[in-house]
């Protein structure tokens, strides 16, 4: 959820995320669903890459972390879009 909540603030779509991090789309979805199959270095790599905080000292710092990654979330498109280049054709 945090992956998601950050790579849509910093506007990249899963494709651009999954290209820069090595990894298919379908990992990029898995991992921000909180999938357990993935592997921890990949998600560690996608955390890494939208700056997602990895480690913290306070179990309390994380919990608030989260709470207001949800609030976040809610607030955010569901999905980013590139604007399509327009073909300009009339020679």
């Amino acid at each position: 959820m945090m992956i998601r909540n950050m790579r849509i603030e910093r506007q990249l779509t899963v494709e651009e995320l999954a290209e820069r991090a090595g990894v298919s789309r379908g990992l990029v979805y898995r991992a921000e669903e909180g999938d357990m199959g993935c592997a921890i270095g990949a998600v560690f790599e996608l955390a890494t890459l939208v700056g997602v905080p990895l480690f913290t000292m306070e179990q309390s710092a994380m919990t608030l972390h989260i709470a207001n990654a949800e609030k976040t979330l809610s607030l955010l498109p569901r999905a980013v879009h590139r604007p399509k280049k327009v073909v300009k054709d009339d020679f």
